[in-house]
């Protein structure tokens, strides 16, 4: 038996992946490397290089490999990006994913863990968010994912499919053993790690917001207690746990200028800033309820400290700037 990973050679996929190999599990990894690398796949692990809304191909690996849970992480995931493009955001994230579980229903899959955002509560009514909330996406990017929610709510009570969807919250930080991390600078730790490194200047995306220093609020989240969310909510489903969606955060926010002044005081470098407009689906605070995750499925966090995780994203950035230059 073994477990498919879907986008296991991304960011968080391959974090996954490592994590599943360490504790002796069986993994396949599907991938078009859009944005993975055949590198970030734990050595071992087979590769499959294909999207996930290849039926043919995802029932063949289901078959070959004897899958009998898929962590899907396979999906586009910037809300900039999402405005400009919101049709290939929907084929991507909503059409491939129904494309996957109907797969996964005709394959016998018993586990099904899904890769959601809680970009799905848009401007949040209150904060700290729990997963009762209303969810207003504010950009197709938490359209696709609520889109998805919903097909394998339904899809999972009709075809008897065992799932937990988590809600992730700002997820950021490295394998503390730099043995993998994010190549793409996409993320704000990244963005201003990157600008440390580079000593060059940064830009900021509005400081007209509700907040105590007029910046967005969010709450960042360890990679590797992440991925260790993932690993308790297989477990509970291995035990007989009953379809949740839970929220994948600490509880607690920091702003764009907060992380900006932990970037600088953690590497040491102070570098230029510059203010520019709000980005179109941008809401001012989000920050998760985390309760629940704590209490159903055990999760307790090792690395919920935003310095530790600006320390661990600044490690790998310099290892690849040594690797790359």
């Amino acid at each position: 038996m073994s477990i498919l990973v879907t986008g296991g050679a991304g960011y968080i996929g391959s974090h996954m992946v490592r994590a599943l190999r360490d504790a002796g599990e069986q993994v396949v990894v599907l991938d078009n490397l859009s944005t993975g690398f055949k590198w970030a796949v734990t050595k071992g692990v087979p590769l499959v290089i294909g999207d996930v809304g290849d039926k043919a191909l995802v029932t063949r690996i289901i078959a070959e490999h004897d899958v009998e849970a898929i962590i899907h992480f396979a999906a586009s995931i910037s809300v900039p990006a999402s405005v400009s493009d919101p049709l290939g955001y929907y084929h991507n994230n909503t059409v491939n994913s129904h494309a996957l579980i109907e797969c996964a229903i005709k394959g016998g899959v018993k586990q099904f863990i899904f890769s959601s955002t809680a970009a799905v509560y848009g401007n949040p009514v209150q904060v700290p968010i729990g997963e009762g909330d209303p969810t207003i996406p504010l950009s197709p990017y938490g359209s696709s994912k609520l889109m998805t929610e919903t097909m394998l709510r339904d899809a999972g009570t009709r075809h008897w499919l065992d799932y937990v969807t988590l809600r992730y919250f700002n997820v950021a930080g490295a394998d503390p053993q730099g043995r993998v991390g994010q190549k793409h600078v996409t993320h704000l730790i990244n963005v201003a790690v990157e600008a440390a490194l580079r000593k060059t200047r940064m830009k900021v995306f509005g400081k007209d917001y509700d907040t105590p220093d007029g910046t967005c609020i969010r709450d960042y989240i360890h990679v590797c207690d992440l991925v260790e969310a993932h690993r308790n909510a297989l477990a509970y489903l291995r035990h007989g746990g009953a379809p949740v969606t839970l929220n994948c955060g600490y509880g607690r926010g920091f702003s764009v200028l907060q992380v900006i002044d932990t970037v600088k005081r953690v590497s040491g470098v102070d570098f230029p800033v510059d203010f520019t407009g709000r980005r179109a689906g941008d809401p001012a605070r989000v920050v998760a309820k985390s309760d629940r995750i704590r209490e159903l499925l055990g999760w307790q966090p090792q690395f919920d400290d935003l310095a530790t995780i600006v320390g661990h994203a600044l490690a790998w950035r310099r290892k690849l700037t040594e690797v790359y230059r």
